[in-house]
């Protein structure tokens, strides 16, 4: 079974696990039930299916799955937008996916540059499709605490680096969409051996981000709260906006943005006058 295959699998019986009968509304099939959700064969019988064909979706054994299979499914699963594009993803043919490019070096679009000089202000982000620091503004380090080097990952200091622990309150509900946003990337680059060794070590070394690659949760980047502790400027709140050129999206302009006359408006400018020196 491939590496592709597989994942469809474990997504599916995930998905599955989570919907019960009543919630799918349908009457429970008879017997001792071992799953939590839905079984194989209520599933089959909701999206239309045969059980064996069903079953083998599920063990990885069915190459080739239809536009009209894939609809069925998400129906029955009650799937949201992304977690259906996550599905036709897994579903996708080795074929169908572009030729691999996994070590080209992502440049920092012009237009999100200028975009984010503008924004001096707020502390911006400038990241990759792997979580690559492309570009950073001065108030951003001082905001988080570390330098971000251009190259460096993002991904890497939300788990590895104590610092993002301490100073981002709600760690927890940031490190965990962050994990759910990686698996979605997985799906869509199939064949990018250096994000797949990423995820494979983060899951190998730290037991968060094993268990919520577990749970198959997926998200694509989604505007979230960030609560930060600062050791000087105090508690710190901020709704996490993304910006995405049309013609590049595979880098994402992060936007710390703050109420007018919130204290973490109040504050920022005297944080930007410890350090204005650029960062790009």
């Amino acid at each position: 079974m491939s590496r592709d295959r597989a994942a469809l699998g474990a997504f599916l019986r995930s998905r599955r696990d989570r919907l019960t009968p009543a919630q799918a509304g349908i009457e429970a099939f008879p017997g001792a039930r071992r799953v939590p959700g839905l079984r194989r064969e209520e599933l089959a019988v909701l999206a239309g299916l045969s059980p064996d064909y069903y079953s083998r979706l599920e063990q990885g054994r069915q190459a080739n799955i239809s536009d009209e299979v894939l609809d069925a499914l998400a129906r029955a699963l009650s799937l949201d937008e992304v977690e259906q594009a996550h599905l036709r993803d897994l579903a996708a043919p080795t074929v169908r996916h572009r030729a691999a490019t996994p070590h080209a070096v992502q440049r920092a679009d012009p237009g999100l540059l200028r975009l984010m000089r503008t924004l001096d202000h707020v502390p911006v982000l400038l990241i990759g499709h792997r979580g690559e620091v492309l570009a950073r503004n001065a108030l951003l380090t001082e905001v988080l605490g570390r330098p971000l080097e251009l190259g460096t990952s993002f991904v890497r200091f939300m788990f590895q680096d104590s610092v993002a622990r301490e100073r981002i309150l709600n760690w927890a509900d940031f490190a965990s969409a962050t994990v759910a946003t990686m698996r979605r990337e997985t799906a869509r680059r199939p064949y990018d051996t250096r994000l797949t060794a990423l995820v494979d070590e983060l899951r190998a070394t730290d037991g968060d981000v094993a268990r919520w690659w577990d749970d198959h949760t997926v998200r694509d980047y989604a505007s979230v709260n960030k609560r930060i502790q600062h050791p000087a400027a105090g508690p710190m709140a901020f709704d996490i906006e993304i910006v995405c050129a049309p013609h590049e999206p595979d880098q994402r302009l992060i936007v710390y943005t703050t109420e007018p006359s919130s204290s973490t408006a109040r504050v920022l400018p005297i944080l930007a006058s410890w350090n204005t020196a650029p960062h790009l």
